[in-house]
């Protein structure tokens, strides 16, 4: 079996390029030193977090010029995200330390006036069409192919510039601002969205790289769409608890209420849809864009090392090639045996198993009224800052579950409120969202827009936004709330 070399010089979630790698029939070895690299025929350095950090480790490890090395010899080569930034001069992330230079410009931060920033989701990565590219695919990419992309600085791209060097580029666009999606020249190959979880696009890329297929034919199964940067995305979200027989089953609520209604054979009992797993490699399968699994039973007695979503993660991650976002118990606790673990050290062992992101709820609300009682103040220690800190603010996801409260007028609540088209029992033409916790069995003093605008200056990248009162309905997302 082939062998692929990869250096992890970051924490994050490696594990699933390692499942991708290993699913297109070639073995992976870890670089564990820098004596390492001379000896590998083909490099990937993957990488998600600070610019500064990862190159700073690069050069302290003594790894940076092994690379440079692997790269002047004429071996593959191939970087993901930082490992992609890692190629140019340097970044406005951290302006005093160096890249490789192989690129000699300079990556600069999305403007984010008129977006949203990160950059987050699938878009395209599309190669100039001119000369012999002019039919042709660089490395398995398809025009009318999507791609996942999460990262707040790019490199700008310049019609010709790069070109005129011998690089061959491809664009994606977020707003007005165009950027480089991927590039390539010779023995190196280097992605700002991450292959590894972009489905059967990016699994494409990969084998065409490690193949060494750098260009191939156009596929005419997919119509181009215009550059209209990111797609709409449809996540698959699983609601997972134990049911009656201490099986791990994924299931569906009426109102956030999980067991079956009266007059049914199994009354009483957790409505199970199917297991974790398959039903993640269904949805998968069907197209989901990513899949969400929200923990709703607690392990409290479990050894956090021993926990069951832990496994389904393993599990998934090998047949699953889009992000997965794991949330339930993303919080400071004491372990089994007594010890201390915090939200950050949890949120690491869901990271190693092959999640993505992670998705924090109720201790969100809690952390945002604290927030608001301390006159806006960020103290530093929640579990939304720690894990941000770490691993950046695409890592942290915050689910919101909220529920109507009507009211006759506006003036009725110091929350703030919409008029609605759909009244209230009595009537009432108002209503505002308030929060829940513990699964919306309580509520709290705090209206939707009070807790997003919290978290998000905690450092949370994504809001997962529910609606108690939509639940089980069959009646659609409630758009006002989305509008609000």
């Amino acid at each position: 079996m082939p062998v692929v070399h990869l250096l992890d010089y970051v924490a994050g979630n490696v594990r699933s390029l390692a499942n991708a790698i290993e699913k297109l029939g070639y073995s992976i070895e870890w670089i564990t030193k820098p004596a390492d690299i001379e000896k590998a025929p083909t490099l990937i350095l993957p990488g998600v977090g600070h610019f500064g950090h990862c190159l700073t480790q690069f050069t302290e490890g003594g790894y940076l010029e092994p690379i440079r090395k692997h790269i002047e010899a004429g071996k593959p080569f191939l970087g993901i995200c930082v490992g992609l930034q890692a190629l140019f001069e340097g970044s406005e992330e951290c302006p005093n330390v160096a890249g490789l230079s192989l690129i000699p410009e300079r990556l600069i931060r999305f403007d984010d006036r008129n977006k949203s920033v990160p950059h987050i989701g699938w878009n395209s990565a599309k190669v100039a069409r001119t000369g012999h590219t002019n039919k042709r695919s660089f490395y398995g990419l398809q025009d009318g192919s999507k791609y996942y992309y999460v990262h707040s600085y790019a490199a700008p791209y310049r019609s010709g510039v790069l070109e005129a060097a011998g690089w061959t580029v491809a664009t994606a666009k977020y707003g007005d601002e165009h950027f480089v999606g991927a590039i390539g020249r010779r023995n190196v190959l280097a992605t700002q969205f991450h292959p590894e979880k972009s489905g059967a696009a990016g699994l494409r890329l990969l084998k065409a790289f490690l193949e060494g297929h750098e260009w191939g034919s156009l596929l005419h199964t997919m119509q181009a769409e215009p550059d209209q940067g990111l797609t709409r995305r449809v996540i698959a979200c699983l609601d997972v608890r134990t049911n009656d027989h201490g099986d791990l089953v994924v299931t569906k609520g009426d109102q956030y209420d999980v067991r079956e209604k009266a007059g049914t054979a199994a009354t009483g009992l957790v409505r199970n849809l199917g297991k974790p797993v398959d039903m993640a490699r269904k949805y998968y399968e069907q197209g989901a864009d990513e899949i969400t699994f929200l923990n709703i039973t607690s392990f409290r007695n479990c050894p956090l090392a021993d926990l069951p979503m832990l496994e389904v993660l393993r599990r998934t991650a090998e047949s699953v090639f889009v992000p997965l976002t794991i949330g339930g118990g993303i919080r400071a606790t004491t372990d089994s045996d007594g010890s201390e673990v915090s939200a950050l050290d949890v949120a690491t062992m869901y990271f190693k198993s092959g999640a993505d992101k992670v998705s924090i709820g109720s201790d969100a609300v809690v952390a945002a009224l604290d927030f608001y009682t301390n006159g806006k103040r960020l103290s530093g220690q929640t579990a939304i800052e720690l894990i941000s800190a770490a691993y950046g603010n695409q890592a942290v996801v915050v689910s919101v579950d909220p529920k109507r409260v009507y009211v006759r007028s506006a003036s009725d609540t110091a929350h703030t409120s919409i008029q609605t088209t759909n009244h209230g029992p009595a009537g009432e033409r108002f209503c505002w969202y308030q929060c829940t916790v513990r699964g919306g069995r309580e509520s709290a003093d705090m209206d939707v827009q009070q807790l997003v605008q919290a978290v998000e200056a905690m450092g949370a990248g994504e809001i997962l936004l529910n609606c108690i009162d939509k639940d089980g309905s069959n009646t659609g997302f409630d758009i006002e709330l989305v509008r609000e």
